[in-house]
């Protein structure tokens, strides 16, 4: 990636700071609204450095040569970065800075059926796993580095599909059609099956120009890394759960009492 571009990228990812900082704090100059909360600050900017570090810098450049510095990438891009982003809540900044009109437009986006489609647990574990499967089994893998606006398209998906995929595990921001927990986690599991034996195909069977052994540290780090954070979302998604249920049984036994 040349300079000229990395300039670009640095930019954007300086104003998605700004934007959400200012955001966050015009609105919480508001006497109706409550202050938005510091560490949501905290890991939006967590998230956009994540983001950025697997994008432009050493790391990133490195990526281009080394396919377990690649999978790092992979990790920061499509797991941490967007579970970071998630857990700072944008769309309810964003519905919070609007005006009332513009929130009401963006609400009904969001109730409309390609974005209930595309926000489906199953459709979000496809869009995010099969990605992955079909960047490292075909060709996909090795036309990237080939191809500069072929590798822009690849990490933005890998990004957005991840995004979507915590998005729709883990409830934050409002949603307009919420799937049991039940049904959140078993779509999990496969998920999460899915990336596992992504990793050990990798391990075996290196992806085309790739020496084996980066793909077998590579498919390490996939799998290793990728348990890591996956296991937050299970924390939270079991936290969500424990929180759902709590009150129903603390008034059950009030009312043995």
């Amino acid at each position: 990636m040349g300079f000229p571009f990395e300039y670009i990228f640095i930019f954007l990812f300086i104003g998605l700071i700004v934007i959400y900082v200012w955001a966050g704090l015009s609105t919480s100059a508001r006497k109706h609204l409550k202050t938005w909360p510091l560490y949501r600050y905290v890991l939006w900017i967590l998230g956009v450095f994540s983001a950025a570090a697997a994008v432009v810098g050493p790391l990133a450049a490195r990526a281009h040569s080394d396919f377990a510095v690649h999978m790092v990438g992979h990790l920061l891009l499509g797991m941490l970065a967007p579970l970071l982003f998630v857990l700072a809540a944008p769309m309810t900044l964003l519905l919070r800075t609007v005006s009332v009109a513009a929130a009401r437009r963006i609400s009904k986006l969001l109730r409309s059926w390609p974005v209930r489609i595309v926000h489906h647990p199953i459709v979000a574990s496809f869009l995010n796993i099969g990605g992955l499967w079909v960047l490292y089994t075909t060709n996909l893998y090795e036309a990237m580095g080939e191809n500069f606006l072929l590798h822009v398209l690849v990490h933005l998906h890998v990004f957005l599909a991840g995004y979507v995929f915590t998005a729709s595990m883990i409830y934050i921001d409002p949603i307009a059609h919420r799937f049991s927990f039940i049904f959140r986690s078993i779509a999990f599991i496969f998920a999460l099956a899915g990336h596992q034996i992504l990793s050990k195909y990798i391990y075996a069977y290196p992806p085309n120009g790739v020496a084996r052994t980066e793909a077998e540290a590579g498919g390490m780090i996939m799998y290793y890394g990728g348990d890591a954070i996956d296991l937050m979302i299970i924390f939270i998604l079991c936290y969500q759960w424990f929180r759902e249920t709590r009150p129903r049984s603390s008034i059950a036994v009030n009312q043995s009492g």
